[in-house]
């Protein structure tokens, strides 16, 4: 039996499913804080070793990188992810350094790899015989240029660095910067919708009202799926953004009974619930499309546990509903494939997996979804464009050039003011700047970065 403590166990677990399998932490962490039976305290352990192991990766590597004299990249793999774990307890918990540096050492020989053990003892006593403002200072200073300091102080790639920036500068506010990319490293609380229809958010018990969303709750510490209202499925965990971005469209004008509606791309089905619920308070319908099977699934599954009845869920590819059933929908949402570089506070491994190169593959679908969610729009009816990153290739550029194509072959789109009607929905002035686009951010609205973008057709 190992001597590790079961908290750190799991974590490394998780870190190591990461790297060796593209393992998700966000699903495979509580089926291991599961299979552990950890108790609620050690299971906040695991969460917190994991997610700010992997979120500080990019920082912890050049610390490594330092202390080991030697590039991470000729380091064994899984030698590498017991060193991350142990800096990650050594300059940013309350870890004793003898206990990090002990059971790193326990773990790396559990882990089949013994003969790194004098390795993994030395890399971590160089790191803990120096403090974390002392490990900061050298980093920075071995980093070159603006762009690569960020990087290197806010673990981000570089890339995502420039394409953040970007984004902010088309608001007029580049100097935001460095509020974003720490708001990136720090863990969102837990929002919650109250269904229209289901619930009320004054009506759920032990939470908090949401920030923005006139139908959000913040969910007490703990597991939220314990919530009496969640477990009734009266109740979801939704980001105010996700929130907001839904509303945007069943809002933007009053609902007439017998309306069509469509998702384009439903999966895993939380916009679709709330999408919904309006749909069925206003007597509107709602088709809920999604092109992956497994994901259908979940859009069902989403849907039942709520007791919404009476929407369309298929599979089907949403660039081809354009053709298939040209002028046929009221209200579309398409909440497009993307990067999801809005969204990297809750996902901690994401900002390490994508590349530049998925933002033009992404751009590309993105095109010929939106080309296909207006073909798919009645005269007079609205799309919202809708996307979990902030990058101005998937945002923006997308909703530009969809808009002119559209005209040059003889169709008629106007842009709303996004920002005006979402200040027309929240329950609190939104800093949005001017339209007609609308960003959130984490820094700003402690929202993930969504964008919203509301075409209405001629």
């Amino acid at each position: 039996m190992s001597r590790v403590q079961p908290a750190r166990r799991v974590a490394l677990e998780v870190i190591r499913a990461v790297e060796q399998d593209d393992a998700y932490a966000n699903l495979l962490l509580p089926q291991r804080i599961a299979k552990a039976r950890l108790d609620a305290k050690d299971a906040g352990l695991a969460t917190e070793l994991t997610y700010g192991t992997l979120r500080m990766q990019g920082y912890y590597d050049r610390v490594i990188e330092l202390a080991a004299r030697r590039p991470t990249a000729k380091i064994d793999p899984a030698v590498l992810d017991v060193l991350r774990l142990g800096t990650h307890q050594l300059l940013a918990t309350r870890v004793a350094s003898h206990a990090a540096v002990d059971e790193s050492v326990t773990q790396v020989r559990d882990a089949g790899k013994g003969q790194a053990s004098g390795f993994v003892n030395g890399v971590l006593r160089t790191i803990s015989r120096d403090t974390p403002e002392s490990w900061r200072a050298r980093v920075l200073d071995a980093a070159e240029g603006v762009d690569a300091r960020l990087a290197a102080e806010f673990s981000h790639p570089e890339w995502v660095v420039r394409a953040l920036r970007g984004a902010l500068a088309a608001e007029g506010r580049a100097d935001e910067l460095g509020e974003l990319l720490a708001a990136d490293n720090v863990p969102p609380r837990v929002s919650l919708v109250a269904l229209p229809g289901l619930d009320e958010p004054g009506a759920v018990a032990g939470v908090e009202p949401g920030r923005w969303s006139p139908v959000a709750v913040t969910a007490p510490p703990g597991d939220p799926a314990a919530l009496p209202s969640v477990k009734a499925g009266k109740v979801r965990v939704q980001d105010e953004g996700s929130q907001l971005a839904a509303l945007a469209l069943s809002r933007v004008a009053p609902i007439t009974a017998g309306e069509r509606w469509l998702d384009m791309c439903a999966g895993p089905g939380g916009k679709a619930a709330l999408l919904a619920a309006e749909a069925q308070a206003g007597g509107a319908t709602l088709v809920a499309n999604e092109l992956v099977p497994g994901r259908v699934g979940l859009v069902r599954q989403a849907l039942a546990a709520s007791g919404l009845e009476g929407v369309e869920v298929r599979q089907g590819d949403a660039a081809e509903i354009g053709a298939q059933e040209p002028a046929s929908y009221d209200r579309i949402l398409l909440d497009a494939p993307c990067t999801g570089l809005g969204a990297l506070r809750r996902r901690p491994e994401a900002r390490w997996r994508k590349q530049p190169r998925d933002v033009a593959d992404l751009a590309a679908l993105q095109v010929r979804l939106l080309a296909s969610g207006l073909a798919a729009l009645k005269p007079g009816g609205t799309l919202a464009y809708v996307t979990c990153s902030p990058h101005l290739a998937e945002t923006r550029a997308i909703v530009d050039g969809g808009v002119k194509r559209f005209a040059r072959d003889g169709g008629d789109v106007t842009l709303l003011d996004a920002p005006a009607v979402l200040g027309g929905i929240a329950t609190a002035p939104l800093d949005l700047g001017p339209g007609p686009f609308a960003q959130l951010w984490p820094h700003r609205h402690a929202t993930d970065a969504m964008f919203i973008s509301l075409l209405v057709r001629g």
